[in-house]
């Protein structure tokens, strides 16, 4: 059994599909009731050491084999010495064949079992069995009543493989009603929506057992963005043109902070140079608590040479000034960041979008950061659609414009054309503070440049740190230039 995060690999992510694929698979390699056996093994010994004093342990059962898992689970518990009280949420009719044995088991083992609450004790631990990875819509008013209950128990609560109500793909609740757990204990695959959306508060925190089976070659659906490793070391001869020069075009009236977030956060990754060019005229001549940052009014009409040899980093704080420079950014930037107030303005007009997604195509890579918002304007829909389905919604948005994407939130998604997208774990809401996303895509572009490795690695690693120095905060909310202390100390740990 391990726990998953922090995740010290890239983990293999499966969605219901695949997972129903492996579970077949599975299945067909071993004798009848055997899986759920094990995982009832699992789920006894996982709940036993989170609270290994605990005397009582409610089970909640429902109609699938997630509850035949929950039953198992309860014959262990009852084994141990715990006074265990099972709800069955189901008719015992109509369970699946494993189920049912499992019920017979617990049956003869004399567990406790009803159809409802028989005891007003306060459990020391409940698990979640009521719907697993069959679940694919609301549940209906007796499970939502059973969610509420469990919503309302001050114990800790393990789900068995996801928190009842949650979709194993999206991470959104099906409905209104969802489990919190403290825990979750995935049963044979990791599901991508313990990771993203809203799974992150229902799952807690999420550990994995295979029950015993060899790991399955099917391709996952994600995998889980792994801890960036260390800053790559420098040598002695090198110097500050070793790590490349990063433009920062933004700052339009009024927003002149966006793009000096931006700028300080690429010089604190490790660009060797870094510019920055305001889009409102300002002449601004020094960055008091940056002096090593350069301002350059008109540096994106430097020639097409020097343009190819950057990393550009364009749209905070752009505002609709940013218009007029993209289309030379665009065709000319060698390595090129669009973020905020860019994004808008690629979404709002078409020859953009063209010269965009042509980049690729002429050896040029591109890293698109948007938000929810940003994305259903560049999709032509709506955050509630790019939320129901965010690795889809990243996918779709890598795929046509031939580059990769962030898109950010809790779990962000990072996709790039032709390959299986990353889900990042790290992160939590201290980032819900203005320019903390201006800082990631300075620090993406500083990153990038310094390292000069290719764009899906430069944003892996960049989100990454981007999360990690927010777990790693006392602070909430995590102020953006904060952040970027916070960011460069813990890139140096």
């Amino acid at each position: 059994m391990d726990r998953i995060l922090p995740a010290d690999h890239d983990w293999p992510l499966h969605g219901v599909a695949a997972s129903r694929q492996i579970e077949q698979q599975a299945l067909a390699g071993v004798e009848a009731h055997a899986l759920m056996r094990r995982a009832g093994v699992a789920v006894a010994s996982l709940a036993r050491a989170l609270c290994p004093h605990a005397r009582n342990a409610w089970v909640s059962c429902g109609p699938g084999n997630n509850g035949g898992d929950g039953l198992e689970a309860a014959i262990h518990l009852h084994a141990a010495g715990q006074n265990v009280e099972v709800t069955l949420a189901a008719d015992p009719a109509r369970l699946p064949a494993d189920a049912r044995a499992a019920l017979a088991r617990a049956q003869v083992a004399g567990v406790t079992i009803s159809s409802g609450r028989a005891s007003n004790n306060s459990p020391d631990i409940a698990i979640d069995a009521l719907l697993g990875l069959g679940s694919n819509r609301a549940p209906d008013a007796a499970l939502a009543d059973w969610i509420r209950q469990f919503n309302a128990l001050t114990c800790p609560v393990l789900a068995i493989d996801l928190p009842s109500g949650l979709n194993a793909d999206s991470g959104q609740a099906h409905g209104e009603h969802c489990v919190v757990a403290t825990h979750t204990l995935a049963l044979l695959t990791l599901k991508p929506g313990l990771f993203t959306g809203s799974g992150r508060d229902h799952a807690g925190d999420v550990w994995l057992d295979m029950l015993g089976v060899e790991p399955d070659s099917t391709s996952p659906t994600a995998r889980l963005n792994a801890a960036a490793g260390p800053a790559s070391t420098r040598l002695h001869a090198q110097h500050k043109g070793s790590f490349g020069d990063v433009a920062v075009v933004g700052g339009a009236t009024g927003m002149a902070g966006a793009a000096l977030l931006a700028a300080r956060a690429a010089h604190a990754a490790g660009a060797g140079r870094v510019y920055v060019n305001f889009l409102d005229g300002d002449t601004m001549a020094l960055d008091p608590q940056r002096p090593e940052l350069m301002f350059r009014p008109s540096w994106w009409q430097e020639p097409a040479q020097t343009l190819s040899q950057a990393t550009i980093v364009c749209g905070c704080g752009g505002s609709d000034a940013v218009r007029a420079v993209l289309p030379r950014l665009l065709s000319s930037a060698g390595r090129l960041v669009v973020d905020a107030d860019a994004l808008n303005a690629v979404a709002s007009d078409t020859s953009l979008q063209h010269l965009l997604t042509a980049r690729l195509s002429h050896g040029k890579e591109t890293v698109l950061t948007p938000h929810p918002l940003e994305a259903a304007r560049l999709l032509n829909t709506n955050t509630n659609a790019v939320q129901a389905d965010r690795i889809a919604a990243a996918q779709q948005l890598a795929e046509r414009f031939a580059c990769v994407v962030v898109l950010k939130g809790s779990g962000s998604v990072i996709a790039s054309p032709n390959s299986v997208p990353w889900i990042n774990a790290t992160g939590n809401a201290a980032l819900a503070t203005a320019g903390t996303g201006d800082v990631l895509a300075g620090w993406l572009g500083g990153c990038w440049s310094a390292s000069r490795t290719d764009a899906l690695h430069a944003a892996r690693q960049a989100t990454w740190r981007h999360g990690h120095a927010a777990d790693l905060s006392t602070t909430t909310p995590l102020c953006a230039a904060d952040l970027i202390e916070a960011m460069h100390a813990a890139s140096l740990r």
